[in-house]
């Protein structure tokens, strides 16, 4: 059921150093008897009690209700012998953490119903040590009532917050799978039969070329305005994907250099007004891979960010105070500079390095996605 040290009553609305009182309180009520059998019978009651406490929490199936069971009767027998009524606050807490709800209102109808009797007949029989201690077991029947309750609808609150936090994390991974379908359709969709109709039709401009040149020079058109129209598309698809905002880069990347303990300074304003998301996109890839540079292999004690936007086009410049790149790193550029200046290429951006007192990266990109002349004369 539970791990051992659960034992340990916690977050039960006592103090812990109540609770040590009631470990120790009965032996208090046992040694008051001159009887040394009683003293015998009584100690040894107290230690089957916690053995019996100890094995409810760590056993498991039908052997949890016996051992419950044998918790109740020693109970009853403390509190009629030795008027020690304190050990049903510890039963109230056991039967609050069951798991199933049968057996938690079978416990606590039981256990309810024993205390009450067992109270009740040492109040029937004048027990004077009972009228001493009224208040505490007016008490001691209160926590027999409520606590079982609050502590089992505690456990199934945190059960419920477990299972919800499981079920947000399970929605989350089914929504990055939905969206991963969703474009791996629109890419199908878009891409599956234009570049069908491209292969048929190169197949058949190739088969025309020296039969009917005329004819095999309309399907080449036909082939070019259809990629055309298939890059236009698969273009549209990106810009409707969730880019990275360039201002919320500039965030984590103060946040990063200044754990690196590099200043940073910000020319420009970084909310972008006229750049199209998939551009912005692509620019806070850029920018980020540019700053890991800095952190890594630079030196530099300084970083300046500027931030030049124009009717047509935005230029971002990236420099730094450090120890700059050879003329070999210039020309073998690494994966990171290659693949900044890929992305750069696939949204007609462009990218110029100058190293001197330190590296200078210049981004310039489109507002909008425009037609490269290449691709214009396809």
């Amino acid at each position: 059921m539970q791990k051992w040290y659960q034992i340990f009553h916690k977050n039960t609305g006592l103090s812990p150093y109540v609770w040590v009182v009631f470990y120790i309180l009965p032996f208090y009520f046992i040694y008051r008897s001159t009887d040394m059998y009683h003293i015998v019978i009584g100690t040894f009651m107290i230690i089957v009690f916690f053995s019996c406490y100890v094995l409810s929490f760590v056993s498991k199936g039908w052997i949890v209700y016996f051992w419950s069971s044998v918790q109740i009767i020693i109970s009853i027998v403390m509190a009629l012998v030795f008027s020690y009524v304190y050990f049903s606050l510890f039963l109230a807490f056991f039967i609050g953490t069951m798991k199933s709800k049968a057996g938690f209102i079978t416990l606590y109808c039981v256990h309810l119903v024993t205390t009450i009797v067992a109270i009740n007949y040492g109040l029937v029989t004048q027990n004077p040590v009972f009228f001493t201690q009224l208040p505490f077991i007016i008490i001691s029947v209160i926590g027999v009532i409520l606590l079982p309750v609050t502590t089992y609808n505690r456990n199934r609150s945190e059960k419920l917050q477990v299972q919800l936090e499981d079920a947000n994390k399970r929605i989350s991974e089914l929504v990055k799978l939905e969206e991963r379908q969703r474009i791996a359709r629109d890419l199908h969709d878009t891409l599956g039969q234009k570049l069908s109709l491209i292969g048929l039709k190169s197949d058949l401009a190739g088969k025309l070329m020296s039969k009917n040149p005329t004819q095999a020079l309309i399907e080449i058109n036909d082939v070019r305005q259809t990629a055309r129209s298939a890059l236009k598309e698969v273009r549209e698809i990106v810009t409707q994907m969730r880019g990275a905002r360039l201002v919320d880069e500039m965030f984590r990347i103060k946040q990063i250099l200044k754990a690196a303990e590099i200043e940073l300074i910000v020319e420009g304003d970084p909310k972008l007004t006229n750049t199209s998301l998939i551009n912005e996109h692509v620019l806070s890839m850029c920018l980020k891979e540019s700053v890991t540079n800095i952190i890594k292999h630079s030196s530099a004690t300084t970083c300046t960010i500027s931030i030049e936007p124009s009717p047509s086009d935005l230029v971002i410049k990236v420099g730094d105070n450090g120890i700059g790149m050879t003329k070999e790193c210039l020309v073998l550029l690494g994966n990171g500079l290659r693949g900044m200046k890929e992305r750069l290429e696939f949204i007609n951006g462009c990218m110029e390095i100058v190293s001197d007192q330190g590296t200078l990266i210049v981004i310039k990109v489109p507002n909008a996605i425009v037609p490269s002349e290449r691709e214009a004369r396809i």
